[in-house]
């Protein structure tokens, strides 16, 4: 999923972190495959609903999940609705070649062609990772950004309205340095 990864430029706390020359954009009009258990659809709210083993496929980009919403548009275009998100619960894994992202919840916002991914972030290149609590992941310019910005239940968190705690934190991670000689 992520191709959007392969130039692997995060963006840190304000610093950029080059990685892989020469990646290609993601297809984000390729069209999207699923499977999972069961499928809710709720066509009165324009979506449906895949719960249980959820694995969602995009050309190169995989997503999985213990659950998906699948928020459609009204407009049908060859015989089909127009998927113009997918939120993401529980496990939330997206792959491309090369490149694994991992989280609680994940948004798929098609029409922006933008992941974020929230909640014990963890992205990993080749031998490379990096954890934080938000990740963003541009899939036109390639361009991701993690930050220590998380939702949780843990101590030392602000209450909001709805009873969700926010935590501050911190984005830690490891690069790989190769052999000189």
């Amino acid at each position: 999923m992520l191709r959007a990864l392969a130039p692997l430029a995060l963006v840190l706390a304000g610093t950029t972190f080059p990685g892989i020359a020469g990646a290609q954009r993601h297809d984000t009009a390729a069209p999207i495959d699923f499977a999972a258990n069961a499928i809710e659809l709720q066509d009165r709210a324009n979506r449906a609903v895949l719960s249980g083993g959820v694995n969602i496929r995009q050309s190169n980009m995989t997503l999985t999940a213990d659950r998906v919403t699948v928020a459609y548009t009204g407009q049908v275009i060859g015989g089909s609705p127009q998927v113009s998100r997918l939120d993401a619960s529980g496990g939330v894994t997206v792959v491309r070649p090369q490149q694994r992202a991992r989280a609680q919840y994940g948004v798929y916002d098609l029409n922006r062609r933008v992941i974020t991914m929230l909640g014990g972030v963890s992205l990993t290149q080749g031998t490379n990772t990096v954890t934080g609590g938000r990740l963003s992941i541009n899939l036109d310019t390639g361009r991701a950004v993690i930050d220590g910005s998380s939702v949780g239940g843990g101590a030392g968190g602000t209450a909001t309205d709805n009873g969700v705690v926010r935590q501050s934190g911190r984005v830690t991670g490891r690069f790989t340095v190769p052999e000189r000689r």
